[in-house]
């Protein structure tokens, strides 16, 4: 095979891919995102440079407690934003919260593109992937709103969950009560002195999924801190990313 060749296949399965045409276009990812007001670090998903791809963003607009809790009043809004993004093209479609979980199976019966609304969707992967005697920590901003009930959205349960609540810290406040600045410096103290507390009083943690969609900016020092591999909202998109945007391999052998 040579170059030529290999572009031609390129092209030929671009000519056979139907798609609807709409003004803009290259937007494989949808981010349903809750209107906040605070800063958000490259990172946070809800910052657009997070991503080495194009993102596009629908907003909604309820309190964050009525999220927590998975209140049915917000649940129509949440579907709709859903497939407004579908209408507009993207292959794949994001919550820009944990919390989202509780309309996982509502929205993915909703739209005909693939949906992924929580983190907490990783949580049976990383349950097949380390040993059945070791727990998965939980870093939540709402640790009491984690329970099976909202985890059989998912399709898993609290077995070998150890659930973190960090929305009692002080630096985090800014972030979970809504502020126009934080000290971010101190969050990734506070963050990596609980991580490394946790994994000292808790020998058997083997990985710690961040639910939080402003925590993926910590994860680095999180991982440092414990050693543990660390998965958070990026893990997760950029794998549904790259399964609904495969590439051609250029090489040579």
């Amino acid at each position: 095979m040579n170059w030529k060749s290999t572009l031609e296949n390129r092209d030929e399965l671009l000519s056979f891919h139907q798609v609807t045409p709409h003004y803009t276009a290259g937007f494989a990812i949808g981010i349903i995102a809750v209107h906040l007001i605070y800063p958000k670090l490259p990172g946070n998903v809800a910052n657009a440079t997070t991503y080495p791809f194009p993102v596009l963003y629908k907003e909604v607009f309820f309190e964050i407690e009525e999220l927590f809790e998975g209140s049915e009043s917000i649940k129509n809004q949440v579907i709709e934003a859903a497939k407004y993004l579908e209408d507009q093209g993207v292959r794949a479609i994001i919550g820009a919260c944990g919390y989202f979980a509780h309309f996982q199976e509502a929205v993915r019966e909703a739209v005909n593109v693939p949906v992924f609304l929580s983190s907490l969707c990783q949580l049976p992967l990383i349950k097949t992937g380390i040993s059945d005697k070791k727990k998965i920590a939980i870093f939540a901003a709402s640790g009491d709103s984690i329970n099976d009930e909202l985890l059989s959205k998912i399709g898993t349960d609290s077995k070998r969950l150890l659930i973190q609540d960090i929305g009692h810290l002080e630096s985090f406040a800014g972030i979970r009560y809504g502020s126009t600045e934080f000290d971010n410096k101190k969050l990734t103290e506070e963050l990596t002195g609980v991580a490394e507390k946790l994994v000292s009083e808790n020998n058997d943690i083997g990985a710690i999924l961040l639910e939080c969609s402003d925590l993926p900016p910590y994860a680095r020092a999180i991982q440092a801190a414990t050693g543990l591999p660390v998965f958070d909202f990026n893990t997760m998109i950029d794998m549904v990313y790259h399964s609904v945007v495969q590439k051609t391999y250029f090489g040579y052998f």
